[in-house]
């Protein structure tokens, strides 16, 4: 079973306390059907296990399948420049059909974004070496495709249903 190799660091987007027994780790791609589906349960589990789980989201863009994801990312890291990380992976994966540069300032808006330095950023590519290092990172824990999970540094390889992600999560608050 693959491990993180790159600990969780206050360099992640993270929600949850930082002391939570549970952490999870979460590869994406704001443009994979997968992760889509999977975005609601991730965002239950957070919400029910409250101060029992640390989520945390890492890039990993497959933009030779999915030719908008990278910029996706990187609007999310203009989005998290001003304190709105979450707000708009939520909106990214809801309207992943359309991640054109026209849509992804009308959901900077949405996210309450003060557009100038937002379309700034988005422009010069100041956060692809961010998203570039998660990817790396990820392929250093051999993560080959979206979404991929790891608890407590662990590769989950089961279900992203509701019930098999908290059973796994339960098993290893058990385990610790």
């Amino acid at each position: 079973m693959a491990r993180l190799v790159l600990p969780v660091s206050a360099q992640d987007h993270s929600q949850g306390p930082e002391n939570a027994p549970l952490t999870l780790v979460q590869y994406g791609d704001f443009q994979c059907p997968h992760c889509a589906l999977a975005h609601p349960t991730v965002t239950q589990i957070a919400r029910e296990l409250e101060d029992s789980l640390r989520m945390v989201f890492r890039h990993f863009p497959l933009a030779n399948v999915h030719p908008q994801a990278l910029k996706a990312a990187e609007a999310a890291e203009a989005a998290a420049s001003q304190g709105r990380f979450w707000d708009m992976a939520g909106l990214l994966y809801e309207n992943q059909e359309n991640l054109d540069d026209e849509s992804l300032l009308k959901y900077a808006k949405k996210a309450k974004l003060d557009l100038k330095p937002f379309r700034k950023e988005l422009g010069s590519g100041i956060h692809s070496p961010r998203v570039r290092s998660d990817y790396l990172g990820g392929i250093r824990s051999g993560v080959k495709g979206t979404p991929t999970f790891f608890i407590n540094g662990e590769q989950y390889e089961g279900s992203f249903e509701f019930d098999a992600l908290v059973a796994a999560l339960l098993k290893a608050s058990r385990g610790r």
